[in-house]
């Protein structure tokens, strides 16, 4: 039994819960909550999603739609969602009411049974979470994933056991005013990323560091040596300290062959997944999962895993033209990754909503990767402008750079000029909100427009 959990149970029944964000992540907290005997209110701004709600409704929850959604926030809890920032004023006005402001991912940490395992960073976040879960399930374990990524965890949270091991993406804007750390916590990387919503890179790094602040002496914090800011952080790790992607020790790469305290696991060359890239995702969940996996279960996943969709995911073949999916990269240093994937020049589909992140240096990673690009959204201008700004006249040549309005229309038009043996990859090194809802939306465009051709 989880005593936490029944304690849990215990201390909101009867109490007035506000569920911040009506998204369709929160459905099911919202019927573990009420079954608990808490009064729930739900509200979010966006007042087209109230008819996707009436089963909820029958149940006893009350909604609030409309721009006046944070007003008056009076309730005993407050769960808000990753994208409302916890300093907001109504927030702070709650919390010196003595409302308890918390949410979804946080409260299932303090009440989780078993063991956890947490993974952040700016690139690499996906991949890496996933091939964890995959090794543990391999080696015998029972895993449940979530976070960023698969379904909310706390409404399952009477299904996990303390023998079984939970395994999380988590995103900036969870860990900003998280107060739990996992047990093992891994940090991919860090870049600029998510600019437009963090108020300076300080706050993007110090909220990436929560993940492992929390942790006690017993705890484990995964990081790159090969990224300065996260190399940095181990003299503030609470517990043990495994490096990743160096020399010499912790998990590193030597003659293709990765070791784990000097001990050979696999070579690199039985990794599917394509890219270097990938080659330090591996590393990092080696590292992650720690020396009593059995070795034989690291290979088996290496060998068979062939990627997360919309992870340079290979849609199909036209005409010799191989085109690849990778919408999930939606920063500079992700699109950067999956363009030192292949072998040769590609054909390139970038842009979207502006995060706010230079694109100086990724302008001249197109320069000497791409032999086509096009460009599409709010950010088409300035990829435009730092390839430009990366000519060097008279040494390396220039990718020829077309801008159009729709996804649809490029994907026609990088088919109509691309010849066989031609990779055409999307990898917009920019988030989706201005055309899609999100990455997955534009990801599943492209490959519907693809297999269209």
């Amino acid at each position: 039994m989880n005593n936490k959990l029944e304690r849990f149970k215990k201390s909101v029944c009867g109490k007035h819960i506000i569920l911040l964000g009506a998204g369709v992540s929160n459905k099911p907290l919202i019927k573990q909550l009420l079954s608990y005997g808490a009064e729930v209110t739900v509200c979010d701004k966006n007042t087209e999603i109230q008819d996707d709600f009436i089963d909820e409704m029958k149940l006893g929850a009350k909604f609030r739609f409309g721009k006046d959604y944070l007003d008056n926030l009076k309730g005993d809890i407050i769960f808000k969602t990753p994208g409302i920032r916890g300093d907001i004023d109504e927030l702070c006005k709650a919390r010196k009411r003595g409302t308890l402001v918390t949410s979804e991912m946080e409260m299932f940490f303090k009440l989780c049974p078993c063991k956890t395992i947490g993974v952040t960073g700016s690139d690499g976040k996906t991949t890496t979470t996933t091939l964890i879960a995959k090794i543990l399930t391999e080696d015998g374990k029972v895993c449940h994933i979530g976070g960023n990524i698969g379904k909310p965890l706390l409404p399952e949270i009477d299904k996990i056991s303390e023998n079984d091991v939970v395994v999380v993406e988590l995103s900036s804007f969870q860990l900003m005013s998280m107060k739990y750390s996992p047990d093992v916590a891994v940090i991919t990387n860090i870049a600029p990323n998510h600019l437009d919503i963090h108020k300076s890179m300080e706050e993007y790094i110090e909220a990436k560091k929560n993940i492992f602040l929390n942790q006690n002496k017993s705890g484990v914090l995964v990081l790159n040596a090969k990224n300065d800011i996260t190399a940095s952080f181990a003299p503030e790790a609470r517990g043990d300290v495994v490096f990743f992607g160096g020399d010499g020790s912790g998990v590193y790469l030597k003659d293709d062959i990765i070791y784990y305290d000097n001990k050979p696991i696999i070579n690199k060359h039985d990794i599917r997944l394509p890219g270097e890239h990938n080659v330090e995702n591996y590393m990092a969940a080696i590292a992650a999962v720690g020396k009593r996996t059995n070795v034989e279960s690291i290979k088996t996943v290496a060998q068979n895993f062939t990627g997360v969709e919309h992870r340079i995911e290979f849609v199909r073949e036209v005409d010799g033209v191989s085109f690849y999916n990778d919408s999930i990269a939606s920063s500079p240093t992700r699109a950067k990754a999956g363009l030192y994937a292949f072998d040769r020049k590609v054909i390139l589909i970038a842009g979207g909503y502006d995060k706010k992140i230079p694109f100086d240096e990724f302008g001249e990673v197109v320069r000497d990767r791409v032999k086509r690009l096009y460009l599409f959204g709010a950010t088409a201008p300035a990829i435009k402008e730092a390839v430009l700004k990366a000519y060097e006249p008279g040494k390396r040549p220039l990718p020829i750079i077309t801008q159009y309005t729709t996804l649809e229309s490029i994907v026609k038009e990088a088919y109509m000029a691309a010849e066989a043996g031609d990779i055409v990859l999307l990898s917009p090194a920019c988030a989706s909100f201005d055309m899609f809802k999100n990455f997955e939306e534009r990801g599943k465009k492209f490959k519907e427009v693809v297999k269209k051709l």
